[in-house]
């Protein structure tokens, strides 16, 4: 038996990257998946072609630091679907790079916004259908960044710093409801963006591959796989973990 079969996930940032590798693993694990993004045709797309793969699937564009996008968000799950099993908030978006003191406070409060904020009010909904089944799962996406700081790009590593906190307090409060919180911590992986920016600047490649101890960059679908073996019930005793995915990049030796 596949390891969601029957359950009903939610994953925020569905359209593309990573949030659509979790999209397809949960379909292939057996999950009802609603992709959420809010670029209305990735979206749709990544929600057409798990139609088209055999999972019942529904698109909802949203923008995750609006309180009245995200409370739709869960009811159209709710009305499609009666419940809500599992979630992934996985959404995140920063600007730019630099010096710590050359951002902006737009820029900095942009980092926390789209990284953290919108954790936080996804999970504020998701909690509530959650609490009324008296059981649930919830992944956040966190990233590398958040265990060794990220220099030139502090504003979402201390976002993210912020949602393996979030993960962890919380997922002490909502133990005794059935609710589990973990976080996966991805490191270098080989998105869209990440292959972009390799395809302009080849002489990277060689660096992020060596940024692990395995020596090569991450796959979407690896983090993917974390993300679904939290959410089912195979992990029935593990919360209020973060848990890296990342190659063995936070205990790799220099050189």
């Amino acid at each position: 038996m596949s390891s969601l079969n029957n359950k009903v996930a939610l994953v925020t940032g569905g359209g593309s990257g990573i949030g659509r590798a979790i999209c397809e693993v949960m379909a292939r694990e057996g999950a009802s998946v609603v992709v959420v993004d809010f670029n209305a045709e990735a979206g749709q797309q990544a929600a057409n072609e798990l139609q088209q793969g055999g999972c019942e699937s529904l698109f909802v564009q949203a923008d995750l630091t609006r309180d009245e996008q995200v409370e739709a968000m869960v009811s159209a799950c709710l009305e499609r679907f009666g419940r809500l099993d599992c979630a992934c908030n996985n959404a995140a978006l920063s600007k730019g790079r630099g010096p710590i003191e050359d951002f902006s406070r737009d820029e900095f409060e942009f980092a926390l916004e789209y990284s953290l904020v919108n954790t936080w009010l996804s999970m504020k909904y998701e909690i509530a259908a959650m609490r009324q089944a008296g059981r649930g799962a919830i992944v956040n996406i966190s990233s590398n960044a958040s265990l060794k700081g990220d220099p030139h790009n502090t504003p979402y590593a201390t976002a993210k710093g912020g949602v393996n906190t979030l993960t962890m307090s919380s997922a002490g409060e909502l133990a005794r409801a059935g609710i589990r919180l973990n976080a996966v911590s991805p490191g270098v992986i080989r998105t869209p963006g990440v292959q972009k920016y390799i395809d302009d600047n080849p002489s990277v490649e060689k660096a992020m591959n060596r940024a692990s101890a395995i020596g090569r960059m991450g796959e979407p679908e690896e983090i993917a796989e974390a993300v679904a073996f939290l959410c089912s019930d195979r992990a029935s005793f593990i919360t209020g973990q973060i848990l890296s995915v990342d190659g063995g990049a936070t205990v790799k030796m220099g050189g």
